[in-house]
């Protein structure tokens, strides 16, 4: 590996990490020694690469702007390919042009043999049975971006119907449901309801306390005290 190879493979790796990274991290991802990775931090740093950090506290990636992209591996395109087939048979009509979108977009930067493989993909999804097509899911997936409140009218498995107000916080896309998970305000606890079995939905003008990155923190939080407490979500 050249130095100019490994200097874009150090800025890759950088780019992967959202919080500091140790150079004894990147020396074992490079398999090169820590001192060459300070010399290579260094050498970035003073072409203009905005890492931010020191030795012993980790390293930060805080812009890149100025670098071409790196172009993709071909296992890149693999997963990048497989992930996109699947939004485009597994989601509503919204996302899945926004799939074929993106796809064309990738295409768009690809040298000639990349795009080549791209058209020919050997990695297939299979739809398991018949998938349910919700009607809410755009205006859903809106709410959770800019914290509006939902008030819905939902029928549980035992086909008895209640009125809810929601703060959406994650929606899960299964084989065959989707799972919108959130706080309700009438059991003032995270609750999830099943997108399928939601009768009608209004997303409320009025915002919930807080910032949509704290409502989905406790949200992490109190499942990861259940699975501690040994319970499992049905």
């Amino acid at each position: 590996m050249t130095k100019t190879q490994r200097l874009m493979e150090l800025v890759q790796l950088l780019r992967c990490h959202r919080y500091p990274v140790t150079a004894q991290h990147l020396a074992e991802q490079l398999s090169i020694s820590v001192r060459t990775v300070y010399r290579d931090i260094i050498c970035l740093q003073q072409q203009g690469v905005e890492i931010e950090g020191s030795a012993g506290l980790g390293y930060l990636l805080k812009s890149d702007g100025h670098l071409p992209p790196l172009m993709f591996s071909r296992h890149e395109l693999d997963a990048l390919a497989l992930g996109l087939d699947w939004v485009s048979r597994h989601t509503d009509a919204e996302l899945k042009s926004a799939a074929q979108h993106a796809l064309a977009k990738i295409h768009a930067v690809l040298p000639e043999h990349l795009s080549h493989a791209l058209d020919h993909q050997s990695l297939l999804v299979a739809t398991r049975g018949e998938v349910l097509f919700e009607t809410h899911l755009p205006e859903i997936r809106q709410a959770i971006h800019t914290r509006n409140k939902i008030t819905l009218r939902y029928k549980d498995l035992k086909d008895a119907t209640s009125t809810r107000v929601i703060w959406p916080v994650v929606l899960g896309y299964f084989d065959q449901v989707r799972l919108l998970c959130a706080w309700c305000e009438l059991r003032q606890e995270f609750r999830n309801f099943r997108v399928d079995r939601i009768e009608e939905i209004v997303v409320s003008e009025e915002y919930y306390p807080g910032t949509r990155h704290q409502l989905l923190k406790r949200w992490k939080d109190y499942h990861q005290v259940r699975l501690e407490n040994g319970y499992r979500d049905p």
